[in-house]
């Protein structure tokens, strides 16, 4: 079973409106005010977090060009490209950090991040980050994972090419080192990602064998994909995050644009209010549509003593007659009084 809990301020869990986070990632192209001006509409689509990635290049890799730090798949967005020196293009500078949560803050938005490595955690630490995301890539990495959750705060993990060991591996990490608040999303480490390859019955699985909350971080183009993950039990959304597509940067092909985020919103909460519980007769919203039913009605106009039969008692709209159903007890019965055309059937008729 699932604990309650929040995330600055904001309910996480079953129930409750999808959490979503646009990811800022390197889409700032190295400009400060580039990446406060994706944190304005980022606001305006009405996401509830931004996300930043905390790292440098030196603290992800080595400075080496060749061999296995050469990105040569020729389908990779980053094809031709050494992992030094796109993690250089793609990193946010630390001193942005301040500045950028100040932002969000000012903006009602949650400002968190990725954590790399251990600096990365002490940095963050001193910025009062709320919660913390630990990334596909580093999620096998436990001394990470139990810094992070020595902070106490919650912790988003995804869980991209992890199998089912060592995602129980990196949990029990978590746990052991007093994570209480733990989400863990699916994810696939594609980008972009398609949605045959998103797998999203992963999600009621992985609340079943570890009893936390999940969610999903999407690298599929559009939001089709994580809307279905809503009723399987998505509570919590990423989502790459651009000012235009066109502008370029290293996660700008598989990002969304402000108006597909904010499709996003409102989708994923439509979604998530449309699950309900299971019901049957009719709502609230319904109750004006039971008198647009088929009903009884007698359709000539009869004297008093005559024969009900097909001709002058039918099926028809509106609903303020007889139920259909006792369409053949009343045929042959006789009428005690004079009736209109267009008069609903009713016992007292008789």
């Amino acid at each position: 079973m699932t604990r309650p809990f929040n995330i600055a301020g904001h309910p996480i869990g079953l129930g409750h409106q999808p959490f979503i986070i646009a990811e800022m990632s390197g889409n700032h192209n190295q400009s400060l005010d580039r990446a406060l001006a994706i944190v304005e509409a980022a606001a305006k689509t009405g996401v509830h977090a931004l996300k930043l990635q905390t790292y440098t290049a030196d603290t992800m890799t080595i400075d080496v060009t060749e061999g296995e730090f050469h990105i040569s798949d020729e389908t990779s967005l980053w094809a031709g490209k050494s992992l030094h020196k796109l993690y250089q293009e793609a990193y946010t500078p630390w001193e942005w950090h301040k500045p950028i949560f100040d932002r969000c803050r000012e903006l009602g938005m949650v400002g968190f991040s990725s954590a790399f490595d251990p600096t990365s955690v002490d940095f963050l630490e001193t910025l009062d980050v709320p919660v913390y995301k630990i990334a596909s890539f580093e999620m096998t990495d436990l001394e990470l994972v139990a810094k992070v959750a020595r902070t106490g705060k919650p912790v988003i993990i995804s869980t991209g090419m992890a199998n089912v060991a060592e995602i129980a591996e990196t949990v029990d990490c978590a746990r052991d080192n007093g994570c209480k608040d733990l989400v863990l999303l699916k994810c696939t480490s594609a980008y972009p990602a398609t949605a045959a390859d998103a797998n999203l019955a992963s999600i009621p699985a992985l609340r079943q064998m570890f009893g936390c909350e999940v969610g999903l971080s999407d690298h599929t183009m559009g939001t089709a994909v994580s809307v279905a993950a809503v009723p399987l039990g998505a509570v919590v959304f990423e989502k790459h995050f651009t000012l235009a597509r066109a502008d370029g940067g290293v996660d700008s092909a598989f990002s969304l644009e402000p108006d597909e985020l904010a499709r996003l919103v409102s989708e994923t909460r439509d979604a998530q209010l449309a699950i309900g519980k299971p019901t049957f007769g009719g709502g609230s919203s319904e109750k004006t549509s039971r008198s647009h039913r088929r009903s009884l009605y007698v359709v000539k106009d009869l004297k008093t003593g005559d024969m009900l039969d097909e001709d002058n008692l039918r099926s028809i709209r509106p609903g303020l007659g007889l139920p259909v159903k006792y369409r053949k007890v009343l045929l042959g019965t006789r009428v005690k009084k004079d009736v209109k055309r267009g008069t609903p059937m009713d016992w007292d008729l008789l």
